[in-house]
């Protein structure tokens, strides 16, 4: 099974909208660093994070090597999107981030990097969710705070899937 991590930036915008179901329905093995979900109980809590069910998202624990890795990373990036790296590095897989210097870093480090606009890509190609309820998510997202690279689905899914199959 790939290894898929996603730092905090992804899972607060699923939270934000209150539809983390929709990640584990686009990326069914999710998990998350044991840094990152602190990151996240520490928003809920602050109340900055909206408090919604993440028993699904599968947690890891870094291996002593991707500790190290991880805290040399922690000069460039924050913690959990160091540890998201570090493990990605050591093991393969794919990281979650819409982190801009996390995902520079990874471009640099070889490693496979996707993001909220990813995952509702793929949601959408996958016909999971049809292209205007992914329209309303992003716009929903946006105006919750997300800061992102695109307006619009159509910008990187040309053309939606018909709903055909």
């Amino acid at each position: 099974m790939t290894l898929i991590l996603a730092d905090t930036t992804v899972l607060n915008n699923f939270a934000q909208v209150g539809r983390p179901d929709l990640l584990q329905q686009a990326f069914p093995s999710l998990s998350a660093p044991r840094t990152v979900r602190e990151e996240l109980a520490a928003g809920e809590r602050l109340g900055r994070v909206p408090v919604v069910d993440w028993s699904w998202l599968g947690l890891v624990d870094l291996r002593d090597a991707e500790s190290l890795r991880a805290a040399a990373l922690q000069r460039v990036v924050q913690a959990g999107e160091a540890a998201c790296l570090a493990a990605v590095e050591a093991r393969g897989g794919l990281v979650l981030t819409d982190d801009r210097a996390a995902r520079r870093l990874a471009g640099t480090l070889g490693l496979r990097v996707s993001g909220t606009i990813g995952a509702l890509a793929r949601l959408v190609a996958r016909q999971i969710l049809p292209p205007p309820s992914g329209e309303i998510l992003l716009a929903e997202m946006i105006a919750r705070g997300y800061r992102s690279p695109v307006r619009s689905l159509h910008e990187v899914l040309s053309p939606f899937p018909s709903g055909r199959s």
